[in-house]
């Protein structure tokens, strides 16, 4: 990012504040859809049923669990990642 002038890094916060928005929303959109189609299967009312309601809160909380636990994994794999390439430049 140093190499960078600073409406180049404007720009590029831009982009990641872009990408970040839209994985948001593919998540959600995911989160949506599974918990959507795996608990509600009553279309005679215009409210949940209690069973439906229920079945849709325990599975959101259970992909934003899984969502972060991924996430987690990600960033630990990222910081080992960068840390041996880290090592190898300083063995040069």
């Amino acid at each position: 990012m140093e190499q960078l002038n600073a409406d180049e890094q404007q720009e590029f916060q831009k982009l990641v504040e872009r990408k970040q928005m839209k994985d948001f929303m593919h998540l959600y959109s995911n989160l949506v859809q599974k918990c959507f189609s795996d608990c509600v299967d009553n279309f005679t009312s215009k409210v949940l049923t209690s069973r439906e309601e229920s079945c849709i809160i325990k599975c959101s909380q259970k992909f934003l669990k899984h969502s972060e636990h991924v996430g987690k994994r990600f960033q630990e794999q990222n910081a080992a990642l960068i840390q041996r390439q880290n090592e190898e430049d300083g063995s040069l």
